[in-house]
């Protein structure tokens, strides 16, 4: 027998499978979507069994060095996935399968065979190799006939668990417990142990009554009975208690207890929406719903009560949400309602808690996984409803290899599944209203908030009129008084800026000389708790300028603001006021974004000022006011969906206020009052909004009326990176149809990262079927400089991000 190996080699030579010979003893034991290790050429190293057959073309075939896992970690739908992936995002095989698996069992793990019964249950031969010991190194094994069949019996039965220790930081979590030697089960333990042994006595008459045939870990013991480890020393000391480490997931969440919320009465349109989901569940139907709710209409109940009837069926739910909506909130409502059925994926995991939650799924612990973009490959194989919350969400891109967008992995998967698929959003991507309002998706609305609760009033602030009348503060005159009022009645409010850091970027007002990374073509940020520069790109970072390093003049000063800045002047204008900031820089400890939250919900802060992670998900009764300093920061970009992205973020935000009872209000600060974009937010019309957004794309030659491709080429010399970007541009000009346009090559936004010259091409097209065919030739052609490290082009099948 042989095995079709995809090795862990992320180059083109090695993006094929090879030919391994299985050796005896591991037949019939090596299923494809199992990590092997093999011989590759001078060396050892990991790879995924993609086939197995019974012949192979080549004379001398090396054989499998080791097995690596006792059952499959990528299922058959797994490995199909993971060739459409590699095909549709132009990378590595090996680069896709490795994306679906955490990554505590991505290296070469160390293997222990753990013991979960009583020895003298196992066949003898196992008997002698756990001689004496709980958990035996895979690598110690003797290598007899008829082992690793055993052992793969004894996994089966739950007589033995194969534990891959990777680094300290993955191994399982274990607890001391103990339980009655079975010997002893039901004795007279007065007889045993004599009358003077009192405490002795007392310890194993409670484990007699509680706990005749369980495990009890010590710490509860010693703390119900009050009892001391020597009085338990003892017992075990005389095998009458037996000592066990029992395996404890790391929960993330383990401080906090979830009771189960009431469910609320579904509203009329609630139910309308539900409807055709419910039936899509139960007849298997693979159509993907697109939700399009305003703020506070009621998704989230519309997504648990679809879930619940998916459960009913003995199904399973995926639930993305973006990773800084993750929040506190949000899993709270999953855990209230689903309780331990759930799974909870995201990046402030560490490594063991992401390896543990992806267990329990694929052990099949659980029936929901909640998490961010890479949720959506739980290894669920009974899977009866996906659904992407805020859909139009950037996150839901992976900016790197490989470059997958999380819809259509979940499309995919609903396709494989006979499953339907929710998209929900208050102001879903113009790309999926549009094949909504073309029949692909099934379109639903929600155009009212639960408890008919008016959307809050939205007043727009023209900051020029301000500078006019000498108000030179980040806040305009109407906002500075809405936060003094929300203090006099005790109500809160959220402030909104989509920038980090004290001040955009520093100049001197003799010669205009402006501070730049010396590796970046992009303005340092001022961060004025460090008094340092630092460049959001590389990292790189230097000491506050006091004299301008071109002229020598003084006159050197800070323009743009920054959350700490805008922090720095709350607390001179409103000295009354507390304040929590939200930002990278204050939420980088594990946890400090949860206890930040916690805290604003438990009044202990008047104003919430942050960035983007503010700007979703927050669902507090007392935020009665929504501020937007500067509603055009991203306007300017370039970029086609800056507008897109402008109204979205305006009305998350406007989302966050008068949510319960009191009333809300908004003020948008901007320079251009008059854009689009500003206005329908103003009037919390998506429809109207789509409408103009879409005739700019028509016009330009844009999604939805156009796909893109985006190939960016860099190099640390910039004449090398002109001439390939030239030869690649001519290159797809001949390969694709006249319908298809190639824009460029032209130079990047940011032309320089990290000391390497970028340039890139556009690819616009409408239904080019040689599309990946040719990318892929590209990839394959400059391999070889590319493993060199000399040049870099990393292609784009659907661009979010243009910088």
């Amino acid at each position: 027998m042989y095995a079709k190996v995809i090795v862990d080699v992320a180059s083109g030579q090695t993006n094929r499978a090879f030919d391994y010979r299985i050796p005896e003893e591991l037949q019939r034991l090596i299923l494809p979507g199992m990590r092997v290790i093999v011989p590759f050429g001078s060396r050892k190293i990991q790879g995924f069994v993609w086939d197995i057959t019974e012949e192979s073309d080549l004379d001398r075939v090396k054989p499998i060095s080791e097995m690596l896992d006792p059952y499959p970690v990528l299922t058959k739908e797994m490995l199909e996935l993971g060739d459409w992936l590699a095909e549709e995002t132009v990378c590595f095989l090996i680069t896709a399968l490795q994306s679906m698996i955490p990554s505590a069992i991505r290296a070469k793990p160390k293997k222990i065979l753990q013991l979960r019964t009583e020895k003298h249950y196992l066949p003898p031969a196992l008997q002698a190799v756990f001689a004496g010991k709980k958990a035996v190194d895979w690598a110690e094994l003797p290598n007899e006939k008829g082992i690793f069949s055993l052992i793969k019996q004894s996994v089966e039965k739950g007589e033995i668990e194969v534990e891959y220790l990777v680094k300290d930081k993955t191994k399982k979590k274990t607890i001391q417990s103990i339980r009655i030697n079975p010997k002893y089960q039901g004795a007279a333990f007065a007889d045993i142990l004599g009358n003077r042994a009192k405490k002795q006595i007392a310890v194993m008459e409670w484990l007699s009554d509680n706990y005749p045939d369980k495990s009890v870990p010590i710490k509860d013991l010693t703390e119900t009975l009050q009892t001391s480890k020597q009085t338990i020393q003892q017992l075990i000391s005389k095998e009458i208690l037996l000592l066990e480490s029992i395996e404890e997931y790391r929960d993330p969440y383990s401080d906090r207890s979830f009771s189960p919320a009431p469910r609320p009465e579904l509203t009329g349109q609630q139910r309308n929406v539900l409807g055709p989901v419910r039936s899509a569940i139960d007849s298997n139907q693979d159509t993907t719903f697109l939700l399009r709710g305003v703020t506070g209409s009621g998704k989230t109940e519309v997504y648990l009560q679809a879930i619940e009837k998916v459960l009913a069926k003995d199904e399973e739910a995926i639930v993305l949400v973006p990773e800084i909506s993750l929040t506190p909130q949000m899993v709270e409502r999953f855990k209230g309602r689903f309780g331990s059925k759930v799974a909870v994926l995201h990046s402030a995991l560490s490594a063991g808690e992401k390896y543990d939650e992806w267990r329990k799924i694929h052990r099949k612990e659980v029936q929901v996984a909640v998490g961010a973009r890479s949720a959506v490959f739980a290894p669920f194989e009974k899977l009866g409803l996906i659904i992407i919350d805020e859909e139009h969400e950037g996150s839901y891109k992976q900016e790197d290899h490989p470059r997958y967008h999380a819809r259509q992995i979940a499309i995919w998967r609903g396709s494989y599944h006979n499953c339907p698929i929710i998209l929900g959003s208050a102001t879903p991507s113009l790309e999926s209203y549009a094949r909504a309002k073309r029949g692909v998706y099934k379109l639903l609305e929600l155009k009212d908030r639960v408890n008919k609760t008016a959307m809050p009033e939205v007043n727009v602030i023209d900051m020029r009129e301000e500078l006019k009348k000498g108000n030179r503060s980040v806040f305009s005159e109407l906002l500075l008084q809405k936060l003094r009022e929300r203090l006099e009645c005790n109500e809160q409010a959220v402030l909104f800026l989509n920038r980090r850091g004290y001040s955009t970027f520093v100049m001197c007002r003799n010669c205009g000389y402006t501070a730049e990374c010396p590796h970046c073509e992009i303005t340092l940020t001022y961060h004025h708790t460090q008094r340092k520069l630092k460049c959001h790109y590389c990292g790189y970072e230097e000491p506050m300028l006091t004299t301008c390093p071109a002229c020598e003049s003084e006159h050197i000063r800070f323009f743009g603001t920054g959350t700490q800045k805008v922090e720095e002047e709350l607390t001179k204008l409103l000295p009354e006021a507390r304040v929590i900031r939200m930002d990278v820089d204050t939420t980088s400890k594990k946890g400090s974004h949860e206890k930040l939250l916690q805290a604003f919900g438990r009044g202990e802060a008047d104003i919430l000022l942050g960035t983007q992670m503010i700007a979703k998900g927050l669902d507090f009764p007392r935020i009665t006011l929504a501020g937007v300093l500067a509603a055009d920061t991203m306007l300017h970009l370039p970029d086609f969906r800056a507008s897109e992205r402008t109204f979205q973020l305006l009305t998350q935000v406007s989302g966050r206020a008068g949510r319960d009872k009191l009333t809300g209000e908004v003020v948008i600060q901007t320079y251009t009052p008059d854009h689009y974009s500003i206005q329908h937010a103003k009037t919390h019309n998506y429809e109207s909004f789509s409408l103009e957004e879409m005739g700019h794309r028509k016009r330009s030659g844009y999604p939805p009326y156009y796909y893109l491709a985006l190939v960016t080429i860099s190099n640390e010399d910039a004449v090398k990176v002109m001439q390939t970007a030239e030869k690649i541009a001519a290159f797809l000009r001949e390969s694709f149809s006249p319908e298809t346009k190639v824009l460029g090559p032209t130079v990047s936004p940011i032309a320089r990262i990290k000391d390497r010259y970028r340039y890139q091409c556009m690819i616009k097209y409408r239904n080019e079927p040689n599309l990946t065919y040719v990318l892929n030739q590209i990839a394959s052609r400059y391999q070889k400089e590319m493993a060199t490290d000399k040049l870099f082009i990393s292609i784009d099948m659907n661009p979010q991000m243009f910088m």
